[in-house]
C-alpha cells in the first residue's frame, strides 16, 4: 500500500516523520517486543531526529530500552568524519538517548567497502536470523530521495541495483567518487514499513518521475522500493510541485 503525504513545510514533514516513528516502534515492540529501524542519512531526516529529542517531541513515548538502529547506508569514512551517517545521527538522536551501546548497529564505514558490506551482513543475519537466502525483516525503513531519483546509496545506473542476493554491497557514489554500503533492494523491500522523507523543490522532478513516470529504475532508482508492507512518502508542498491530483 502507497501513501503520499503533502505538508505545507519541512518543519512539518519532520514533526510528521517524528511521529510515524514513534507509532511504528510502538507497534513493533507490541508485537515482537523490539523495534528495529534503518536511519537515513541527509539533512531531512536528521530534522526529525532532533524533533524525537526535543523536549515538546514524541520522543518521551518512544520505546527507547527495546529499539534497535541500524543503517540503510553509510560513507566509507570514520565514524568521527563529518560525512558519516552514523555520526550525524548520533549527533541529533542516539547520544541524547537512554540507549545501550549493543542497540547500536552501524555499518564500519572506516574499513574497506567491500568487507565493511560484509561484515554489516553479518550483523544482520546475526540480529534477524532470516535463514538460508531470506532477507531481515526491519520495522521501519527511513529513505530519502536524491535529485537523481538515488535512495540510500543506490544510484543511477548502479550494479548493485540488480543485487538480489546479498544484503548489503559496496558501491560509489557517482560524480563526487565516494565509495559507500547500501542494503539491498531486497532488504529494503523487506521492511514493514517503508517511509520516503523528502523536502525542496530541488527534489521535486524525481519525486514526479518516481511516482509517475516510466518504470525506469536504472534511472530513478526509488522506483525498485515496493515493500511488501507499507510504503508511506512524507513530503513537503515544493517537492510535490510536480505532482498531479490523481497522487496527491
Amino acid at each position: 500500500m502507497r501513501v503520499v503525504n503533502v505538508f505545507e513545510s519541512p518543519d512539518q514533514v519532520a514533526d510528521a516523520a517524528a511521529a510515524l516513528f514513534v507509532e511504528s516502534a510502538a507497534a513493533a515492540v507490541a508485537r515482537t517486543g523490539f523495534f528495529s529501524v534503518a536511519l537515513a542519512g541527509g539533512a531531512t531526516p536528521q530534522a526529525m531526529y532532533t524533533r524525537l529529542t526535543s523536549d515538546d517531541g514524541p520522543g518521551g513515548r518512544a520505546p527507547w530500552t527495546r529499539t534497535h538502529f541500524f543503517w540503510g547506508d553509510e560513507r566509507c569514512v570514520p565514524p568521527d568524519h563529518p560525512d558519516s551517517n552514523y555520526r550525524a545521527a548520533q549527533e541529533t538522536l542516539i547520544r541524547r538517548l537512554p540507549i545501550a551501546l549493543e542497540q547500536v548497529h552501524r555499518i564500519e564505514g572506516e574499513r574497506p567497502d567491500a568487507l565493511a558490506a560484509s561484515r554489516y551482513e553479518d550483523v544482520l543475519r546475526d540480529f534477524f536470523h532470516p535463514g538460508p537466502g531470506g532477507f531481515p525483516a526491519i520495522d521501519l525503513v527511513l529513505l530519502g530521495l536524491g535529485a537523481d531519483g538515488h535512495t540510500a546509496s543506490l544510484f543511477p545506473g548502479s550494479p548493485a541495483l540488480d543485487d538480489r542476493a546479498r544484503l548489503a554491497v559496496a558501491t560509489t557514489a557517482p560524480g563526487v567518487g565516494g565509495r559507500r554500503v547500501t542494503l539491498t533492494v531486497p532488504v529494503l523491500n523487506r521492511g514493514a514499513r517503508v517511509v520516503f522523507l523528502v523536502v525542496g523543490a530541488a527534489k521535486a522532478e524525481a519525486l514526479a518521475a518516481v511516482l509517475e513516470g516510466p518504470t525506469r529504475p536504472d534511472q530513478w532508482p526509488a522506483q525498485l522500493i515496493a515493500p511488501q508492507g507499507e510504503l508511506i512518502w512524507v513530503v513537503d508542498r515544493a517537492a510535490a510541485a510536480e505532482l498531479s491530483d490523481a497522487v496527491l
